[in-house]
């Protein structure tokens, strides 16, 4: 692996760890209000500075990244079981299971896929397990599809072939034979995804439609703060940056794997 994907995954570890044991590294509460520090500019208290309710933006950061993470990670993983099992029976069994399936995919691709994510959020009440599930039902299709091209370069070749006439049943050749074959587009998919889902996570929670607040997360940290971007920008600038960098560092490590096992992926992910 190169250096910038050995150096992505330790910062995306340093970022998981610093969010997990939050309590232990901050004794703030991060939605305790202070009346005597609010909006206090970064200093040896409050390294991050405060924010309009006096609560330390660093704290807030920690929790925050608890809750995004975890949002973005639990959605990539479903979109992929979800894209995996149909695209794995798309492309090996073909005919009417392949059109059903594929008319499905293009349904949900069809759609934009931030305002399609809105529009399941308006419709369930706002909070996590919303977020997860309007994530999920438009990041699957895209798992689907590429599975499903893999799988169409796979179902005929020889050691398919023998393991059909050794008796093999359709179950054991999907999952002990096509599936390996699958597992390292799975994870360039999964690096990639789960960077687009962060920012899929922030936009919700930007627009009011994720998380509710006191709960901290970066996009709602974000959202309501950027009143106070000119007269305290520490407060949007600090939430922003963890967005970017975490994103990027799953990009990079997406790309990262991608040229390492040579995969070229040409459907949108």
């Amino acid at each position: 692996m190169t250096r910038a994907g050995k150096f992505c995954i330790t910062v995306l570890i340093g970022i998981s760890l610093l969010s997990l044991f939050a309590p232990v590294i901050s004794g703030y509460d991060p939605n305790g209000i202070d009346l005597d520090s609010l909006k206090e500019s970064p200093n040896f208290e409050h390294l991050f500075g405060t924010d309009n309710k006096g609560r330390d933006i660093f704290t807030r950061i920690l929790y925050g990244g608890r809750i995004s993470l975890s949002i973005a990670v639990t959605a990539a993983f479903l979109s992929l079981l979800i894209g995996l099992i149909l695209g794995l029976c798309s492309g090996y069994f073909g005919g009417r299971v392949d059109m059903l399936i594929m008319a499905l995919v293009d349904l949900v691709l069809s759609f934009p896929a931030l305002l399609l994510a809105i529009g399941i959020t308006i419709l369930f009440p706002s909070g996590i397990y919303t977020v997860v599930i309007a994530i999920v039902a438009v990041g699957w299709a895209s798992f689907s599809r590429i599975i499903r091209g893999q799988i169409l370069t796979l179902r005929d070749a020889a050691f398919i072939e023998s393991a059909r006439s050794v008796g093999c049943s359709h179950l054991r050749i999907l999952f002990r034979h096509l599936l390996p074959q699958c597992i390292p587009l799975l994870l360039v998919m999964t690096g990639l995804k789960v960077g687009s889902y962060i920012l899929t996570e922030s936009a919700l929670s930007f627009l009011g439609l994720g998380v509710q607040p006191p709960t901290a997360t970066w996009g709602s940290m974000i959202s309501a703060n950027r009143v106070y971007i000119s007269s305290a920008p520490w407060m949007v600038i600090f939430p922003g940056f963890m967005i970017s960098l975490t994103v990027l560092c799953f990009t990079i490590l997406g790309d990262t794997l991608r040229d390492r096992y040579g995969l070229s992926i040409k459907e949108r992910v």
